[in-house]
């Protein structure tokens, strides 16, 4: 039967139920309705006072009254976790670009510290590889002061195909990082990055621009077998049209001497057996390079590429280095004298 409930008698009237007192709230109900109320308060996010304020029940027992609400068993809050950044290109060095490296010098380059600290020279490398492929641009006349000319040729080669533009061009660049080397700046009138030439009086126009302490032309001539050896041609003193070489013919004639003994020297080759009753130098007019220069220059023919002792040795990279080495101490030598 139901808690509080009587048995039925028939004909006996029911009694009035007594009136109860309010029941007393069981302390285990108490209790779990604190920790309910607790949950509840809980929910509060506890960020700034009012979370922290919260007194605590004490134990084994409802909340007093003077204490509020009981706290709830809420863990403290973790700081918001930072979100994780992508690496930074820069932060493995070994994942940063490479710096560029440096590149050769350029034409012009030069004029650090060095005895010739100050002093320019022109190189000019006599042709131009790439002139068999452009005959008609290479044939058309220009005008070199005493009269006209083609404006450049193909050059010689030896017996076995190695060329007077490779060979001019080669010694061109250890010339240039000889005179570097002393401080000089160096310019090459082409480095074989044109498709033809540059004309003969685009040469000397260079040189002149530079306004250069000196300027040298370097060949290897094409004569017949047997005439061997080294000449430098100087200019004649000219005067027609644009050209006028009366104030260059003499430091010219100074520049190609001191080239041809230094020349001689480094190499060991004789002066030559067929041009400049053996004195090694030759004066011409009709060379547009000299004729339209206004500056000290002097052209040098290395050596024969058609006779087989010279060719040994115009094909020879050892001889190669020491011909440079030669004509840039001639060049040192006589820009240091002036």
């Amino acid at each position: 039967m139901s808690y509080g409930s009587f048995p039925r008698h028939p004909g006996r009237p029911r009694p009035a139920r007594p009136v109860r007192p309010a029941r007393r709230a069981r302390p285990a109900v108490a209790a779990l309705t604190a920790l309910l109320l607790a949950a509840v308060a809980g929910c509060d996010d506890g960020d700034g006072p009012a979370g922290d304020a919260k007194a605590s029940a004490p134990p084994g027992g409802s909340p007093s009254a003077s204490a509020g609400r009981a706290p709830a068993a809420v863990p403290p809050s973790s700081p918001p976790r930072e979100a994780k950044k992508a690496p930074s290109a820069s932060s493995d060095p070994s994942d940063s670009p490479e710096p560029p490296k440096p590149s050769a010098p350029p034409a012009g380059d030069g004029g650090g510290d060095g005895p010739l600290h100050g002093k320019v020279v022109v190189i000019d490398p006599g042709h131009n590889i790439h002139n068999q492929q452009h005959t008609a641009e290479i044939d058309r006349s220009v005008d070199i002061g005493t009269g006209r000319k083609e404006c450049d040729t193909t050059g010689t080669s030896t017996n076995s195909g190695y060329a007077e533009a490779t060979f001019s061009l080669d010694v061109a660049h250890r010339i240039r990082s000889i005179l570097q080397a002393q401080g000089a700046t160096v310019t090459l009138t082409h480095d074989g990055d044109r498709p033809f030439g540059p004309c003969v009086d685009e040469r000397a126009a260079i040189g002149n621009k530079a306004h250069a302490d000196a300027a040298l032309s370097v060949h290897a001539d094409g004569a017949a077998p047997g005439q061997r050896g080294v000449h430098v041609i100087l200019p004649a003193k000219v005067k027609g049209g644009r050209a006028d070489t009366a104030p260059i013919a003499d430091p010219s004639k100074e520049l190609g001497e001191r080239v041809l003994g230094k020349f001689v020297q480094a190499t060991g080759s004789i002066p030559s057996n067929y041009v400049g009753h053996n004195t090694g130098l030759d004066v011409r007019s009709d060379l547009g390079g000299l004729n339209l220069s206004t500056v000290p220059k002097v052209f040098i023919e290395c050596g024969n590429m058609r006779d087989p002792q010279d060719a040994a040795q115009l094909t020879d990279d050892g001889w190669r280095q020491k011909a440079a080495q030669g004509i840039a101490d001639g060049i040192r030598d006589f820009v240091l004298s002036r």
